[in-house]
């Protein structure tokens, strides 16, 4: 069974992107074909790019990094669950991803946004963000709009459509983190 982590990607205080990732974390967690967890980065304190050397060495000497490092690559699959700040994802998302490179390899990753357009311009980039750390991203996104997805813009209150939406994601999201395992050793290293 693969490992899905459902990932928060704000660490804004008042952020309303704990109330999304949990809301996805409980509809994942319905599910029989993977295990799934919900990783809040905010707790692991990272700051900006704060390591000697370039994650692709793997060689990180913070404990934050490493403790970091340790949760990401027990998972063959992810879920990133972005808010759209100023067209893009946020700086503490971006600041998380970039923050490892090993981890992320040979994995899969799909995508809940939300803002006034739905999230997809922060989708957008992360795209690109992922092919270069070598995650494959799957074609199913649920988009939140804060006109119509959050009670007075705030409260999160996704219409019913969206559950299935949720699920059509996490379905390509499993099939790809599992086929994608055979890439990935055992102890969650790349394989060369």
């Amino acid at each position: 069974m693969i490992r899905v982590a459902i990932v928060t990607g704000s660490t804004r205080p008042g952020r309303k992107n704990t109330a999304v990732a949990q809301w996805v974390y409980d509809l994942a967690t319905q599910r029989r074909d993977a295990e799934c967890a919900l990783v809040d980065i905010a707790t692991y304190h990272l700051p900006l790019l704060d390591e000697p050397l370039s994650p692709i060495l793997g060689q990180y000497s913070h404990a934050h990094t490493k403790a970091w490092a340790a949760k990401i690559g027990t998972f063959d699959a992810y879920v990133f669950v972005t808010p759209e700040y100023n067209h893009s994802t946020s700086g503490a998302l971006k600041n998380a991803i970039d923050s490892l490179y090993r981890e992320w390899n040979n994995t899969a990753a799909g995508f809940v946004s939300y803002g006034g357009a739905g999230g997809v311009r922060a989708v957008e980039h992360l795209r690109l963000v992922m092919a270069e750390v070598m995650v494959a991203t799957v074609r199913a996104q649920v988009m939140l709009s804060l006109f119509t997805d959050f009670e007075h813009f705030s409260t999160c209150t996704p219409d019913p459509r969206q559950e299935a939406e949720v699920h059509t994601m996490l379905d390509q999201v499993i099939a790809w983190g599992g086929a994608l395992q055979s890439m990935r050793a055992p102890s969650g290293d790349v394989q060369a």
